[in-house]
């Protein structure tokens, strides 16, 4: 196999440091344990950071997010863990990361982790007439 699942994540410099931008991810192949059952679970991944010095290399992402195939997590946990890692890794002015599971038992779950650096401040948005 050429590539395997990982937990390290890699990082790359902000090339636009000065300037506050977001970067959008959808990773719609997630997928994970249930820890009660074993059953798969599936999500649908939005990750939205606006970055600070450092941005996090996708490929090393992707096989970071293949890291969970195996593991039984519950939903809050695998998405609280993967912010906490993600920003202990590119330590980012903002991070926000959706998780849409796939229904289980005629429920949907959405989880939603946001982390920011005390001193940010988002612009305030633009009203274009």
């Amino acid at each position: 196999m050429p590539t395997r699942p990982s937990t390290e994540l890699e990082t790359f410099p902000n090339p636009a440091p000065d300037r506050d931008y977001t970067i959008r991810m959808s990773i719609p192949e997630f997928t994970c344990l249930c820890p009660k059952t074993g059953q798969p679970d599936f999500a649908t991944l939005e990750l939205e950071y606006v970055p600070d010095r450092l941005c996090v290399e996708l490929k090393s992402l992707k096989l970071y997010i293949w890291s969970f195939r195996d593991r039984g997590a519950f939903h809050e946990a695998v998405t609280n863990e993967i912010v906490d890692h993600l920003v202990a890794t590119v330590a980012p002015r903002f991070m926000r990361l959706t998780a849409r599971f796939n229904v289980r038992g005629g429920i949907y779950t959405t989880v939603v982790v946001e982390r920011r650096q005390p001193s940010w401040k988002p612009a305030e948005p633009v009203v274009l007439p």
